[in-house]
Parts: C-alpha cells; structure tokens; sequence
C-alpha cells in the first residue's frame, strides 16, 4: 500500500515536472515581452471588480501624460494582450544595440525599434487589458458574453481613473469594443475596429464556417499544434507565423492557458448567438480597419458594418492582408490609428 502511495507521488511530480519544463520556453518569452512593454512606459496591475469575483490584468502607463489622449487596446483570441500587439514587432537579434539584455551571460540583444506598441505609446497613454479568461484576468461569474468582457474593461478604466479614453480591438477584441462604445457612451471617444464581423447575418455566419472547415472552436481553443497552424495559416495571407516557431514552442503556449474550457463557452456563446436585428448606432465616429485577403471575415463585412454605423464612420482596406492584419501590417494600421484619433495633433 505504501509502495503505492509512493509511486504515485512520485508519477505526479514527474507529470508537474513535466508541464514546468514545457512551460519555460513560454514564460522565457513573457519575461522579454515583459521587459519590451516596461520599455514602452508600461507597468503591470490588477484591478477587482464585482465584490472581487472578478479581476483584470492591465499593462497601463507608469506615468500618464495629461496632454496625451488616452487608448486601450483590445486584444482577440490569438493569445492575450501580450502576444497580440508584439508580434512582428520586436526586433530579436544576437549583439550590441539599445535595450540589450543580458541573460546567463550570453550576449542576447533584444532591440526595441519603433514596434507597434513603441509607436503607440509615443502618442498615447496605452491601456492593454488581458479580457476575462485571457492572461491573468478571471472571474467566477457565470457570464460568457462579450457584453460582460465590455463590462469588465470600461469598470476596470473607470477603477484606474480614467474618464475618457479610445477603443481600438481586433476580431473578438471589436465586438468587446462595439459593447463598451455602445454601453459607455460618454467614456468612449473614438473606435477602432479590426476584422470584426460585428455585422453579420445568420447565413453569412454559416457560409463562413463551412468555409473555414474543421471546428472552429478547436482552433481558437487549441488543444496540439496543429490547431495553431492551421488558425496562423487561415488568419495571414503572406506567412504562416507559426512555421517560425518548433512544436515544444507551440506545446509549452498550449500548456500554459489556464482558462480552456470558460474559452470554449467563449466562443460557442459567439457562434449559437442569433444576429442582432437592432444592432444599435454608435454615437462615436469610428473607423474600421480590414485585410482585403481576409479569409475568415471577408472585406466586405467591412462594408456591411459601415453601411450600418452611417457616415459617422470610415473604412480602410489594407491590400495583400489577411485576417491578422495587425500582425502582417501593424505599421500601416498604427498610422491609420494615430491619423484617425488625433490627426495633427500626433
């Protein structure tokens, strides 16, 4: 019985070991993303909200500036606010630059030229929020909606001060954007929304998932690597990111997300829910952002959104982008963005 009991102790260290060590090429990576918003101004904190049944994780501004508008940043399922705004971004090399890190005494550089969170920063007071169930936010509330993921990130603004601020989110990030425009009217200024399909009938939803073939829930709550690729290879036109990182990379990002299962009702509460017939108006001008090879949602749910917001809003067509156009063409959209939000005054 004793040789039992100690078999198994030993079987479940071994297994906890095991996730540890699949992990560290993960938490090796946050460490550097870490250090890259630190050197964007950026500082990490956690806000409670409901009675501490839920909390969300913020990047925010070490120091904000009052003559700088205020931005939060919204992220969608390809992982939290972290890797969601970075990629293609950073400037990984081996040698001497600015903002070199020193890691076991090996000349590792990491350079942080003007990425798309650097870019930002310089003309905003950013805000990146990690949505409920992502990152280091979590709630034992019941809720699955993006109303409540909306909820969540406008109490968590109005918590750390923040009055006014833009929205700009990305795919699921736009619909929790649309909700915290429509539901903080006077809070929001401006929105930015990225390849969203916001507008969208209930047979433009099943001609989009037949299209895409598989499940898609399995794809945005990947469970091997496969799942990732095959989300990178739908979501980019020009390259498959994925194909840049090893399976035991892929395996430790897998390993790493505590929150699977609340993803998947996520996901299905997104897919199960019937069009909104009176999808309000936003009183904000807004502008709309699409990869005109988007092969998830195509362009012209752009359009359709726009017809629907009216003239209080734009839209901008990226040529040769896909689905994940802030990660193919985050330069481009940091222009629109800034251009959109201040003008000249940037």
């Amino acid at each position: 019985m004793l040789s039992t009991i100690r078999s198994l102790r030993l079987h479940s260290r071994l297994l906890s070991l095991y996730a540890a060590v699949k992990r560290l090429p993960i938490e090796f990576a946050e460490l550097l993303l870490s250090a890259y918003f630190c050197y964007c101004n950026l500082s990490p904190c956690t806000v409670d909200l409901d009675d501490r049944q839920t909390s969300v994780h913020f990047w925010a501004p070490y120091h904000r500036r009052c003559n700088k508008p205020n931005l939060v940043l919204v992220h969608g399922y390809g992982g939290n606010s972290k890797w969601q705004f970075v990629l293609q971004t950073l400037d990984w090399s081996f040698g001497a630059g600015f903002g070199r890190i020193q890691y076991m005494g090996m000349g590792i550089g990491i350079h942080f030229p003007a990425g798309q969170v650097a870019q930002l920063s310089r003309d905003f007071n950013v805000y990146m929020p990690d949505l409920v169930f992502f990152g280091r936010s979590y709630s034992t509330r019941t809720e699955r909606t993006d109303a409540f993921q909306a909820k969540c990130v406008c109490d968590g603004m109005r918590k750390l001060g923040v009055e006014r601020f833009s929205v700009y989110g990305i795919s699921y990030g736009g619909f929790v954007a649309f909700r915290m425009a429509e539901m903080a009217e006077e809070a929001v200024e401006k929105v930015v929304i990225v390849s969203s399909a916001i507008v969208c009938t209930e047979d433009q939803k099943f001609e989009h998932l037949k299209k895409i073939g598989g499940n898609l829930v399995d794809m945005l709550v990947p469970e091997k690597p496969e799942d990732i690729r095959k989300l990178c290879e739908m979501s980019m036109y020009k390259s498959n990111v994925s194909k840049w990182f090893p399976d035991f990379f892929l395996k430790g990002f897998i390993a790493a997300d505590g929150w699977k299962m609340e993803k998947r009702q996520l996901v299905e509460h997104l897919l199960s829910k019937q069009p909104d017939l009176h999808l309000p108006l936003l009183t904000q001008e807004t502008l709309i952002i699409w990869g005109e090879k988007d092969n998830i949602f195509p362009s012209h749910l752009a359009h359709q959104l726009h017809r629907h917001l009216g003239p209080k809003s734009k839209v901008e067509i990226i040529k040769d982008v896909g689905h994940a156009a802030n990660m193919e063409a985050p330069y481009s959209i940091n222009k629109f963005v800034t251009t959109f939000l201040c003008g000249d005054r940037c």
